[in-house]
């Protein structure tokens, strides 16, 4: 292993390290001073270091074709605040004509929507990122970007609703973002997964392949969100994380054997 891949491998330490010492440093401020300016800079660190830290971890064990970051981070933005919008005008749609959103609907919607930037990768820049495994880290990265900007809306909300209680907020920002990497950004990545199998080698079988990897991610969101409690995340993200890592595995594989030939 060289000394390049060695960092990569590695510098998702680095970006915890680096983040939570940030957040830390911010939320002592906060507490010492109560200036409520560092209330948005707060709700950022603490909804994006431990989504990034994952992401990170992820693009380390891609295999042989790197993404650069400013792609990771055009995925990470541009691909949350996509799927962000458009679930949201759809949840709302269903909403106003069915009067709630039933949980396997926000399951479908949310991880349709967030397959919307990854589609637009797939068609134009496939050639750019041919590899599964570059696939697969940047649908984690479009999931992170949702995940994140998510937390931070169920931060600001406890953050209003508890009269400025920073314990609130904190409270949702830790459970939220340590949960996010076994949510959101592994169901995208398994679509992705799914959608990047396809689109090296289109075929009838592929399509129902990635037709598959999506309706996983549509049950895990569906479980997670239907049955809920801490057992269920246990479950779910041990499910999640657990087929993510086989699926970097095998790409990274693939890869290998491709840069051999």
């Amino acid at each position: 292993m060289t000394a390049q891949q060695l960092v990569r491998r590695w510098a998702w330490l680095g970006t915890f390290a680096i983040g939570a010492a940030l957040y830390l440093l911010v939320l002592g401020v906060l507490r010492d001073t109560g200036n409520p300016n560092l209330f948005p800079t707060m709700i950022l660190l603490g909804a994006l270091v431990v989504p990034l830290t994952f992401v990170t971890f992820a693009a380390g064990r891609s295999g042989t074709w790197l993404i650069d970051g400013p792609t990771l981070g055009g995925c990470l933005l541009f691909g949350g605040v996509v799927g962000v919008v458009v679930a949201g005008l759809l949840e709302y749609d269903t909403m106003r004509r069915l009067g709630t959103v039933p949980m396997v609907a926000v399951g479908l919607i949310e991880e349709g929507a967030k397959l919307l930037v990854p589609v637009v990768l797939v068609v134009f820049a496939h050639r750019r990122y041919r590899s599964i495994g570059s696939g697969i880290v940047i649908g984690v990265a479009v999931g992170t970007g949702f995940a994140v900007l998510e937390t931070m809306g169920y931060a600001f909300v406890a953050l209003i609703q508890s009269g400025g209680n920073v314990g609130a907020a904190e409270e949702t920002l830790l459970v939220r973002g340590l949960l996010a990497p076994a949510g959101h950004a592994a169901w995208t990545g398994l679509s992705c997964w799914g959608l990047w199998w396809l689109a090296t080698s289109p075929s009838g079988k592929r399509f129902l392949h990635f037709l598959g990897m999506y309706a996983l991610a549509v049950a895990l969101h569906t479980a997670w969100d239907g049955i809920g409690g801490y057992l269920t995340y246990a479950i779910v993200g041990v499910i999640s994380i657990g087929l993510l890592l086989v699926g970097l595995r095998q790409a990274q594989g693939l890869d290998n054997s491709v840069t051999k030939h």
